[in-house]
Formats: C-alpha cells, structure tokens, sequence
C-alpha cells in the first residue's frame, strides 16, 4: 500500500502532521526556557520570542538563593519516592492475590476495584477521612489516600494472571509457600512490570499539586509543583526573608525559571525510559 502513489502522498501529508504537531508542541517549551533566561523589561515588551536578546541568570540565582524553593525540591523528592515504593509494595502485594483463580471473594474484590475507577467518596468526604486520620499538613496525606492506583492494579493483576499455572504448580511440588512463589518466582518474573509502573507512580507523585492544595496548609511542606502553582496563580508568593542577590525578585521570568526547573527531571530522563511507557500499554493484555 505505502508503495502505490497514493499511499506515498498519505505519507508525505501524515509526516507534515506529524511534524507541525511536534513543533506546537515544542516551541511553548522553547519560550519558556527563553524566558526565564531574559529580562524583565524585555518580556514586557515583547509577547513572543525565542532567543532573548539580553541573557541574564538573575532568575535562577533568586530561586537557588531562597530556601523555599530548595526545601520544596527536596520534599518533592521525598514523596516521590516514598510514595513510589509504597504504591509499588501495595499494588503488587494486591494483584497478585487477585490474579489466583482460586481467592475466595475474588470477584467481589474485583468488583469493587472497577467500582472505586468510576465512583468516589468525593473531595468533602476524602478530606474528611485524612483529616480523621491525623494526616492533614503531613507528607504521608501526599501518599496515603492514592497509594493505589485501580487501573494500574487491573492492569498488573492481568500480568499476572496470563504467566503460566505451572510455575506455581512446580514450585508448590518443591514446598515453596505462597509467599515464596510470589517473592522468589513472580517478583523476578515481572521485571517489565514494576519497571514500568516505577515510572508511572513516580511521573505521577512529581507532578502532583493538587493533594497537597488540598491538605498541606504548611508552606514548609509543600512540594515544588504546588509552589509554582502558587507562584503562577498569585505571582507574589513569599520566598522568605532572606538576603538574595537581587533587590527586587524578577515576576515573570522567575515563575518560567521555575516551570524550568520544576520540568527537569522529566525532560531528562522521559526520553531514556520512554519504551517502558510505550510496553505499559502493552502489559496485561490478552495475547493470541
């Protein structure tokens, strides 16, 4: 087909596509970068641009400068990886009791997952239980209440599921318990899995503002994404009282610079994992 004439026009106009998506997608990221690394008076002249005409740092000297912005980085860092390991232990802990033919009540387990991916408690009643719970201005309000993600679980649950019954069947001859199967056989067998999931749980904690505008009141505790989204919304949020080198912080400059640095860590290391989020597609489903 792609060998007719007609299929090489579909090509040429599906790469054209392709292309100009790519670059709407891309030259936002470029003036922002852009941005934070011009001056104030130039973006207020100038609504769009690609190259500043004067490069100055003083941006990102104020952001480093401040302890705001490196405690909020380092909390970040913090419920990432809590909060990854955490929903790793329990989503893999949860799926693969699932995934056994043989559970009792699997089915009304599983009813219940798919149930909670389509209704909630909602955000009063959730709020209601953290606070409950003692949670409120704590770290773990940022981890706790969506350690487990529904779909995520069906999804690993199906991995399971499709590996061979004689695995378990062997090991059980040879007097492993079921807790030895899953931690010696299915655990070193899902490799793939837990790789993937890794990086979803942790894109997922990085980006998250939106728990801790809900239950973080201390600006002590707030992560990097929550202090941008501050930053973005009100645009005079307080860095502290601190000696900076600059006498007046930059507005619109710092808020790009720390869109800048807040996006890092995903800019960087997307492009080396990104067959782990292509394969997540893939993992659970039914081969013929």
């Amino acid at each position: 087909m792609h060998n007719t004439p007609a299929g090489r026009v579909f090509d040429v106009f599906n790469h054209l596509f392709l292309l100009l998506i790519a670059i709407g997608t891309f030259i936002p990221f470029v003036y922002v970068i852009a941005g934070s690394f011009a001056t104030e008076a130039e973006l207020a002249r100038r609504a769009f641009f690609l190259i500043p005409e004067n490069i100055t740092l003083d941006a990102y000297k104020y952001i480093f400068s401040t302890n705001t912005f490196i405690r909020s980085i380092g909390v970040s860092i913090f419920v990432t990886i809590a909060g990854t390991i955490v929903s790793l232990a329990l989503s893999l802990t949860m799926a693969y009791p699932l995934s056994r033919k043989g559970l009792t009540g699997r089915t009304l387990l599983l009813n219940l997952v798919i149930f909670t991916m389509v209704f909630n408690g909602g955000m009063i009643p959730t709020y209601m239980i953290v606070k409950s719970l003692g949670l409120l201005d704590s770290l773990w309000a940022l981890i706790l209440p969506v350690a487990i993600n529904p779909f995520y679980l069906i999804i690993i649950k199906s991995f399971f599921q499709n590996m061979p019954d004689e695995l378990e069947e062997a090991a059980k001859i040879d007097g492993c318990s079921e807790i030895g199967i899953f931690w010696r056989i299915i655990l070193p067998l899902s490799k793939p899995v837990i790789a993937t999931f890794t990086l979803f749980y942790a894109v997922f904690y990085w980006n998250d503002f939106f728990n801790a505008l809900l239950y973080i009141s201390d600006s002590s505790k707030w992560p990097v994404q929550l202090l941008l989204q501050q930053l973005v919304m009100i645009a005079n949020v307080d860095f502290g009282n601190m000696d900076t080198l600059l006498s007046e912080p930059p507005e619109e400059s710092l808020k790009m610079a720390v869109i800048v640095v807040a996006t890092i860590p995903i800019l960087v290391f997307y492009p080396f994992l990104q067959k782990h989020f292509a394969k997540g597609v893939l993992l659970g489903s039914v081969k013929g």
